[in-house]
């Protein structure tokens, strides 16, 4: 089943959250003079339009189901988990779309070549400097693992078995992981959503928990099984082996050293909201997508107030592009852009941010 995973609604003031917590209504009313701000970032769309489908092709004709984790390769091509149509996209620099694995609307968990693959609703996806590619297989309970000419297999977790096990393989247990991301070791590190814990990986297929502990949601900092988390969402990590985790839940910007100490970056617990400033005077609505550049900048994707956010290594939150709780496919100037449910986020080589949203890949310059 199809869980956790909105489409873009708030054009009305009134939302649920959009991960494991359907039962709370949220309630706010947007103050335009909050939501001001100066940006030099312009928006502009790479592929896709306001329409649902799984075409391949070149840019406003490609068609896609619902985009959600996105991840840049070193020759600059993109890879997206296309969650609706159970398939993984790849897509040229200059727009260029086509399928790598699965086929559009044939749900299953076959490994195995290109077309011949099957997903379930495929979440994150994360690609090493080989290229070699890490998909969290979401309702699969399983993390994927795919070359660059598209074979699938599969890594780590069981077929349809939820749980929280750590093991080697099908031994291990996930529950409805969402993002991962890909050290330069060959370290996998998976949000396990639904387990509220930060899963690692070793090339071998030996799973640990990295920090969390499996069914008890929190906001905690501390080492290891003492830290807690509420649904983490999105996860990065830099060339130093640090960890960051957008704490979807908790409505926090999370770090995690490679020892397994979490501290709290940005934002303050359950304080749901938008404002820029540092460390705990920041508000975040429920963020999703993560990525971290070569100097160590975050960007996330606030994907209920509809805005993309830089977070820099002290803490400091600005807004790079959109408008607070006011969502469209507009291209544009920071503050005129608007994005529809945005989620995913990579940097590119340049420094150029690429966004996945409902059904188009937008570019950030």
């Amino acid at each position: 089943m199809n869980r956790g995973y909105l489409p873009g609604l708030l054009a009305c003031l009134l939302a649920f959250a959009p991960i494991g917590a359907r039962a709370q209504l949220v309630t706010f009313v947007p103050s335009p003079s909050a939501a001001a701000y100066e940006s030099a970032a312009v928006v502009t769309t790479l592929a896709g339009a306001d329409a649902k489908g799984s075409t391949d092709g070149p840019g406003a004709v490609a068609r896609f189901g619902r985009l959600m984790g996105i991840a840049v390769a070193a020759d600059g091509a993109l890879y997206l988990a296309d969650e609706e149509n159970s398939t993984i996209r790849k897509v040229t620099p200059t727009g260029e779309v086509t399928t790598l694995a699965g086929t559009a609307g044939a749900k299953g968990s076959a490994d195995g070549p290109g077309a011949a693959a099957r997903f379930y609703h495929p979440i994150g996806v994360a690609v090493d400097a080989s290229g070699t590619l890490y998909v969290t297989d979401a309702d699969n309970q399983i993390i994927r693992k795919i070359t660059a000419a598209g074979d699938v297999t599969t890594l780590a977790g069981s077929v349809g078995h939820k749980g929280s096990a750590d093991g080697v393989g099908g031994a291990a247990k996930f529950n409805l992981p969402h993002s991962l991301a890909v050290a330069a070791d060959g370290t996998v590190y998976v949000a396990d959503t639904y387990n509220h814990t930060i899963r690692k990986i070793t090339p071998a297929g030996v799973v640990t928990t990295l920090a969390g502990s499996a069914g008890h949601k929190g906001s905690t900092d501390g080492t290891g099984d003492v830290a807690r988390f509420y649904h983490p969402a999105g996860v990065a990590v830099d060339a130093q082996g640090t960890l960051y985790v957008a704490d979807h839940g908790n409505q926090l910007i999370r770090k995690i050293s490679p020892a397994g100490d979490v501290t709290t970056l940005a934002g303050t617990a359950n304080q749901r909201g938008y404002a820029n400033g540092r460390g705990a005077d920041a508000r975040f609505r429920y963020p999703g997508g993560l990525a971290v550049d070569a100097d160590g900048t975050l960007y996330v994707t606030d994907y209920m107030n509809m805005t993309i956010r830089k977070v820099t290594a002290a803490g400091e939150v600005t807004t790079l592009a959109g408008m607070v709780l006011l969502s469209g496919q507009v291209d544009g100037p920071g503050p005129a852009a608007r994005f529809d449910s945005p989620w995913g986020v990579a940097v590119g080589a340049g420094g150029e941010l690429y966004v996945a949203e409902s059904n188009t890949i937008r570019v950030v310059k």
